[in-house]
């Protein structure tokens, strides 16, 4: 919004974090790169490795609202990783830790963006596109944009190639860049209320 600071709050665990990009960015570095308001916003990511979305509810609002003011357009990214299907956390259980997260924050007047977890591999891919689905549905009947990035990215050759030369089951710098390229095709700019970078 014009004339007044923009501050986001990017939750999630360690594809927040950048972990595996050579240069730090990971997808938030990239995407608040192609970010452009009168006021450069101030994005914050509060990143736990391997987090579940039981964790992630625990401790969600109080950690934003340290980083909230009240004269800020305040917005907040609930980041959704791997780590449920890891741990063995039922979809039903996950739906409803986002409902939770996505309630609350209505409730405190945020307006939020999902982005969904990406792929991981063939050996979870069937476990990993349910969960998706099930988040998916879950922001959209509460008229929040999802960013899926599990189907678009599934079968890609370039996020493929990413993966198998990682050690560490992570994307390096040409995945983040898909991620990053999703979540600003998907509504990003609409959602903050900016004009749409072209590039």
């Amino acid at each position: 919004m014009v004339g007044r600071a923009l501050r986001i709050c990017v939750v999630g665990d360690e594809l927040v974090a950048a972990a595996g990009d050579s240069k730090g960015l990971g997808w938030v570095g990239r995407v608040v790169a192609r970010t452009q308001s009168e006021i450069p916003p101030i994005v914050m990511t509060l990143a736990v490795p391997a987090e579940t979305t039981t964790a992630l509810g625990l401790r969600w609002d109080q950690e934003t609202a340290r980083r909230f003011s009240p004269e800020a357009d305040n917005r907040l990214v609930v980041a959704l990783g791997r780590a449920d299907q890891r741990a063995g956390i039922s979809p039903a259980r996950s739906r409803l830790n986002l409902a939770n997260i996505l309630d609350v924050a209505e409730a405190r007047h945020l307006p939020t963006f999902v982005v969904g977890p990406p792929p991981a591999g063939a050996r979870d891919a069937e476990a990993l596109a349910e969960l998706s689905r099930a988040y998916r549905d879950v922001a959209i009947r509460r008229g929040i944009t999802y960013v899926d990035t599990f189907a678009p990215l599934e079968q890609h050759d370039q996020w493929l190639a990413d993966l198998a030369s990682s050690s560490t089951g992570l994307p390096g710098q040409a995945g983040y860049g898909l991620m990053a390229w999703l979540v600003l095709h998907s509504g990003w700019h609409t959602w903050l209320e900016l004009p749409a970078d072209e590039a």
